[in-house]
């Protein structure tokens, strides 16, 4: 066997569409978890090329169990390693704001380089740094657009905005946009903490009457998304949609959302949940192939 493909207990469902996609076996890491919390984990077979999929939310006990995972099939003789993470967690902090702060992005990167042979992920949360190369050194590191996917969940009836929550969103909200020939709207945003936000939308009389779709590449918490619904209404708005890459968002933020304004939320599988529209196995099939990586 060339090539099989290992997820986890949490992404069965997603290892097995890309298993399908690139017509590969999927099976599923087994995972033993001691009273004292370490773990032991096994997988049931390798081949030359094992490929891990996993989504790095809620990331500390899954990156150990991924290493785990990683030093086994090398073990039993795997020669390439690549490791899937749709949503690739710790890029938000790209350099030291104080005194004594570990550059996580850093971190991260580093660890991940040194103990697979390539990375796929879709729409890493970086800022200043322009390439996910810069932050995965010495390895292949493939960063997918969700763009093309998410225009596929754009409803233009009736021409709506396309809003973005700040600067960094401009990159997905202008290739969403341009094809389905939609006006745009960029916020700016100052981060207050964890979960608060400041924004401002110029021009956003222009939503009076239409309906407005929020798009960015994630939602966490939802403060963000909720404070551009407020400013959306408030400019007499129809109703405010979102639609973003990866939604992190747990049951309690969402219904949050659905009571302060958001009609509605799609999101790809990148994490598994409620929200989830449209699937990425396609995108990584075709990334992983034209990158020589499966």
């Amino acid at each position: 066997m060339s090539t099989i493909l290992f997820g986890f207990g949490d992404s069965v469902a997603a290892t097995r569409r890309l298993g399908r996609a690139l017509n590969v076996p999927a099976l599923e890491v087994e995972v033993h978890r001691f009273p004292d919390g370490e773990c032991l984990v096994r997988i049931p077979s390798t081949a030359r090329t094992v490929l891990f999929y996993r989504s790095l939310n809620d990331p500390d006990h899954k990156i150990i169990e991924l290493l785990f995972a990683a030093s086994a099939a090398r073990d039993g003789g795997a020669e390439r390693v690549i490791l899937i993470a749709p949503y690739f967690c710790y890029m938000r902090q790209d350099m030291a704001f104080r005194s004594g702060e570990a550059v996580s992005q850093k971190v991260i990167g580093s660890l991940v380089a040194s103990h697979f042979d390539g990375l796929i992920t879709v729409d890493p949360h970086l800022h200043r740094v322009a390439s996910l190369n810069e932050v995965v050194r010495g390895i292949t590191a493939i960063s997918v657009s969700a763009a093309p996917l998410l225009a596929t969940l754009i409803d233009d009836r009736d021409a709506p905005v396309i809003v973005g929550p700040d600067g960094e969103s401009r990159q997905w909200i202008e290739a969403i946009a341009a094809p389905l020939a939609l006006e745009t709207l960029v916020a700016s945003k100052r981060r207050l903490g964890d979960r608060h936000v400041g924004l401002a939308i110029a021009g956003a009389d222009r939503v009076k009457g239409r309906r407005a779709i929020v798009v960015d590449d994630m939602i966490s918490s939802g403060r963000t998304l909720v404070e551009a619904a407020r400013l959306l209404h408030d400019a007499g708005c129809l109703s405010v949609e979102a639609v973003v890459t990866h939604c992190l968002a747990g049951p309690h933020d969402l219904a949050w959302m659905a009571a302060s304004g958001i009609a509605s939320i799609a999101s790809s599988d990148s994490v598994d949940g409620s929200t989830n529209r449209a699937e990425l196995a396609p995108l990584i099939c075709r990334a992983l192939r034209e990158n020589e990586l499966a």
